[in-house]
């Protein structure tokens, strides 16, 4: 026995590295390889419930029978078939498990897999994964090279898993008081309560009222850190309130949008926009409510810092932008939610233009948009808005909501991915601000001398800054 040293990570297989099951890669790998003559009648319906409510003694006594069935199976032929499996079961990874992986790498902890799955179906992904090791249930294996129909070790289920987890970090020097364990079984929580950091991942109806009373953490892996889910039907808090960002809940606005179709259905997609209100986040709601997409919106760390509001917008996946700090952080959390196939809103204006910078026809950026777009070639989406002002102008604190005989129309408009050179940031940066502005309405593009009331309406309440320098504050500042 090793002298216990350090903590390991433990992840559970099906609903917690996968969305779902794995059975159904594994089960068509192990048809093609003609070691199952057909499929198990009801198996279609067993995997939908099994991804819907987690696991059932009923599919795990079934499980545990598996044993016998495979009995004078050849073994090398089950683990070619798996390894054949191998890289479609690692595309059905959750997009932010590696940032996970990560952190216990750069902490110095291996990952393991811990999973009820036979070890001979499920290695050649673990090694596929880049896992350290794996910790599964092995049949017996007959000296013509057949399964022989028994367990060689524990059922890793429940019990079985803890005892399997524990003898091997008892092998390899490893103390489970310094662990990490993720599932989302209520089975496994003998496993979860013994190490030191149990963590949950998309629990099943049981395992929530489990983690409630416990007070563990829920993480997951298929948004960013920090996002909320609603528990069991598995919705973003997201998609959830786009039920309300349609125009029958603004009567005090009218909106035209259009373009929608341009907003790709799925992948990597960074939306921009220019910034002309308070308001234009209702406008990017409403039009990211129509394309079906949950976003990860940068903004301001004012927003993030107010009561209530802070805690909604990080709930839903926003992105803290402390402009300060000079931090590239949020640069590189909306990265890495583009690496894992989602969408990102920005304003590369970075705040209202104030005073006579308002009404400057030529819009300028900071360079954030284009240095997202070089460090992962996504697609940057143009979004032109107009008349958001009328709605809530920068010399208001809330929105004029009265005006409803005649509510102020706001114009959306999307545009074809710009074409980006991915060589200087000021160039990409100036194509972008251009394709917003080619998005906006010809008196947008005509240069012109605001009156004073015109003026007066950019500045915010208590306004004590210099306007005649507006048109050289750099983009972005206050």
């Amino acid at each position: 026995m090793c002298a216990t040293v350090a903590g390991a990570a433990f992840f559970d297989l099906d609903r917690t590295l996968l969305a779902g099951a794995s059975g159904p890669v594994l089960s068509e790998a192990m048809r093609t390889a003609g070691l199952v003559s057909r499929s198990i009648p009801g198996e279609r319906l067993l995997y939908k419930v099994f991804d819907t409510v987690g696991e059932t003694l009923p599919a795990m006594v079934a499980a545990r029978q598996a044993a016998t069935l495979a009995k004078g199976v050849s073994r090398s032929a089950v683990q070619q078939a798996a390894a054949g499996a191998a890289d479609r079961l690692v595309a059905l990874v959750q997009p932010f498990a590696n940032q996970v992986f990560a952190s216990h790498r750069e902490a110095g902890r291996p990952i393991v897999l811990a999973t009820t799955t036979p070890f001979d179906l499920i290695e050649p992904f673990a090694r596929h994964l880049g896992l350290d090791d794996v910790i599964a249930t092995r049949y017996g294996v007959a000296a013509d090279g057949t399964y022989d129909g028994t367990l060689d070790g524990p059922f890793v289920w429940s019990a079985g898993k803890l005892k399997a987890v524990t003898d091997w970090a008892d092998a390899h020097g490893i103390s489970l008081a310094e662990s990490w364990a993720y599932s989302d079984s209520v089975y496994d929580t003998p496993l979860l309560s013994a190490v030191g950091n149990p963590v949950v991942v998309n629990p099943d109806p049981r395992m929530v009222l489990m983690a409630a009373a416990r007070r563990w953490p829920t993480l997951n892996l298929d948004v960013p850190s920090g996002v909320m889910k609603v528990p069991v039907v598995g919705l973003e808090l997201q998609q959830l309130l786009m039920q309300f960002s349609r125009p029958a809940f603004y009567p005090y606005a009218r909106f035209d949008i259009a373009g929608v179709e341009r907003i790709p259905k799925d992948g990597a997609a960074i939306l921009v926009g220019n910034h002309r209100s308070y308001f234009d986040v209702a406008a990017m709601s409403v039009l990211v409510a129509r394309s079906g997409r949950p976003v990860r919106f940068l903004g301001k760390k004012e927003v993030f810092d107010a009561p209530v509001v802070g805690q909604l917008a990080a709930a839903m996946g926003g992105i803290r932008v402390d402009r300060g700090t000079g931090s590239d952080e949020p640069l590189q959390a909306a990265a890495e939610a583009l690496e894992a196939g989602e969408m990102v809103a920005m304003m590369p204006q970075g705040t209202i233009p104030r005073g006579p910078a308002f009404f400057d026809p030529v819009l300028k950026g900071r360079w954030g948009a284009a240095r997202l777009a070089q460090l992962t070639k996504a697609p940057v989406i143009p979004v032109g808005i107009w008349g958001t002002e009328k709605v809530w102008p920068r010399s208001a604190r809330v929105p004029n909501v009265l005006n409803l005989t005649d509510p102020p129309l706001v114009r959306v408009r999307v545009g074809s991915p710009v074409e980006l050179k991915h060589r200087s940031l000021e160039a990409d940066t100036k194509r972008i601000m251009s394709a917003i502005t080619a998005l906006l309405p010809p008196e947008a593009r005509r240069k012109r001398t605001p009156t004073e009331a015109e003026l007066a309406l950019t500045y915010p309440p208590g306004y004590r800054g210099d306007p005649d320098r507006e048109v050289e504050r750099r983009p972005g500042t206050d």
